[in-house]
């Protein structure tokens, strides 16, 4: 009689190829899925998962671990909420190449970027490396939960190649331009899983200049490119500009075509411009009708949502002089100052600063976007559940709404805040993205934006809301949704051995108690190292997942086992 390493008995299995979902078996053997369907034998150790869902595990292409991966193994929020591989090193940020004396330049960048605590940073990276294939070498000696790949980014090749020149974004020279194409060449063969840049203005330093590469000209973009065309591998994954993607389009579309490698770009709706994603899906079919396949957008399976609270890194008070009187203090002795009714009036009396902005304007004052999350977390609110709602209902002012809502759960409450996505109040543009058949699954940011953005919990979400809880729109077939973030996205990036519950594939699954899957209430943690802040969204549900055969949760917590790998370069399907 047969002996499998692992067997799971009896799930629902939906097994990322978009198919119907079915009962079965799963066995696995040496890391792999060895038999699917009706497994005879026996399991060194079994799961019963009768009335569970059984998925691959999901993959999740852009997320902001390049630091995090230095201290943490389990590489959080991301493998509870059922990620199995994650890729960072996305937007253009990231830690290689870098010489010694530019390490406090790319921690900068990278907190001005995504929001992460400089000094978590400073203590938490332990520097190993100089040169990208260093950097790989470091990661690989690490034990990770999950498999991770990284890409190389823009900023941080071009500040190694052009030092205070790549800095300030002045033109590189071809001498430039070709030891930027060799290093990046150096770090595919090194098993990068591409290149990353960004040249959106709401990327900038902390001096409030664009991040180095936003404004690389067309020579430098190309002839970088030209590695990933040479080695016959690697994603080309751009952070466009938001405003503008329409006119970038062409030199991507261009890309795309001579290099023969997929070009990724964000595409999200913004309020300036709430039908540019429209246009955006037509230029992807019309590339698509002529043949051009490997260009693609990346959609938010939700809004990209700012929260707003007093410990978070935005809210509408947050520029008034009046609080900044009091925002040094400690949290709980803030809150009481914060509930005596004189603070709170000169705070709400004093009007916010001009002249900063459009960007900003609409962060601190847009109140008709501004929702309180605090009796449920509803990322697809209603507009009457908006402050401007609440306060033409209740007679008080628009602040006071919003302050108070921050009041709530001794001062922790908070103001959701749709960025990206939500021009209509409804998930209309996010809906269509979603379906598109030339766009993938993206943008959760695992990882990044820690004082102000809790979306690396989106995996879950995409089942919960989606398929199971959704209210003001149609819901998905859970075999569909389940596909957007298995197989699709892991064949985005070349990653063909995972994705699929099939024999030969990786033993990567999720087995889910889908009545019982469920999001907390996010809220303020202060685990990383020097005690810096994050926004943590856990999960519930998750019986199990397991990477390469290994059981690494049970019920949400920690096995201790960590089979992890760093992932080196495309992965072949398995031959069967």
């Amino acid at each position: 009689m047969t002996t499998h390493d692992l067997v799971i008995r009896g799930g629902k299995i939906v097994d990322g190829t978009g198919n119907a979902p079915f009962i079965g078996d799963v066995a696995i053997d040496g890391g792999k899925i060895s038999a699917v369907g009706k497994v005879e034998g026996t399991g060194r150790e079994e799961i019963d998962a009768t009335g569970l869902l059984v998925t691959p595990g999901f993959v999740d292409i852009h997320t902001h671990y390049d630091a995090q991966a230095t201290w943490d193994p389990y590489l959080t929020p991301s493998s509870l909420h059922g990620v199995t591989t994650a890729v960072m090193g996305n937007c253009g940020v990231g830690f290689a190449p870098v010489k010694p004396e530019q390490r406090s330049e790319l921690i900068d960048l990278m907190e001005a970027v995504e929001d992460i605590p400089g000094a978590a940073m400073h203590e938490g990276i332990k520097w190993e490396w100089e040169s990208f294939p260093e950097f790989m070498d470091a990661l690989d000696k690490r034990p990770f939960a999950i498999d991770l790949a990284a890409q190389m980014p823009h900023c941080a090749l071009r500040v190694y190649v052009m030092g205070k020149r790549g800095v300030d974004n002045e033109p590189a020279t071809p001498a430039d331009i070709a030891r930027m194409r060799e290093l990046t060449l150096e770090a595919l063969k090194s098993g990068a899983l591409g290149f990353s840049t960004s040249r959106t203005d709401i990327h900038n330093t902390k001096k409030g200049e664009p991040v180095p590469g936003t404004m690389a000209a067309q020579d430098e973009l190309t002839g970088i490119a030209d590695a990933l065309k040479v080695h016959g591998s690697g994603v080309f994954q751009i952070s466009a500009t938001h405003r503008e993607m329409d006119k970038e389009f062409e030199w991507m579309l261009d890309m795309a075509k001579k290099t023969g490698r997929m070009v990724t770009f964000n595409l999200q709706q913004i309020d300036e411009r709430p039908d540019l994603y429209k246009k955006m899906l037509g230029l992807l079919d019309k590339a698509r009708a002529e043949g051009v396949t490997n260009i693609r957008g990346q959609h938010s399976g939700r809004p990209v949502g700012i929260l707003m609270g007093w410990q978070t890194s935005a809210h509408p008070f947050l520029l008034k002089r009046a609080y900044g009187e009091i925002a040094s203090l400690p949290f709980e002795e803030r809150i009481k100052r914060l509930a005596d009714p004189e603070v709170k009036a000169r705070i709400l009396n004093e009007a916010n600063p001009q002249g900063l902005g459009a960007f900003i304007d609409n962060l601190v004052g847009g109140f008709h976007k501004m929702y309180p999350m605090n009796e449920r977390e509803d990322y697809e609110p209603a507009p009457e559940d908006s402050v401007a709602a609440i306060a033409e209902r209740t007679g008080k002012s628009l602040a006071e709404v919003a302050y108070d809502a921050m009041m709530e759960n001794g001062g922790k409450g908070f103001l959701y805040f749709p960025l990206f996505g939500y021009s209509t109040n409804d998930y209309t543009a996010i809906e269509e993205s979603l379906l598109h058949p030339q766009t993938g699954l993206s943008l959760a940011d695992g990882g990044a934006h820690v004082g102000a953005i809790c979306d690396g919990s989106t995996p879950t979400f995409m089942l919960t809301h989606w398929t199971r809880d959704r209210s003001r729109g149609r819901k998905l077939p859970i075999e569909y949704i389940v596909r957007l973030q298995t197989k699709d996205t892991a064949e985005q990036y070349g990653l063909l051995d995972r994705g699929v519950v099939a024999p030969g594939m990786k033993g990567d699954i999720n087995i889910i108690d889908y009545e019982k899957l469920a999001l907390p209430k996010p809220e303020m943690v202060f685990d990383l190292p020097a005690g810096g802040r994050r926004l943590f969204q856990g999960a519930s549900g998750y019986k199990a997942t397991i990477v390469s055969g290994e059981i690494v949760y049970r019920d949400g917590e920690p096995t201790g086992v960590l089979p992890g790998k760093l992932i080196r370069g495309a992965q072949a399907a398995p031959s069967h």
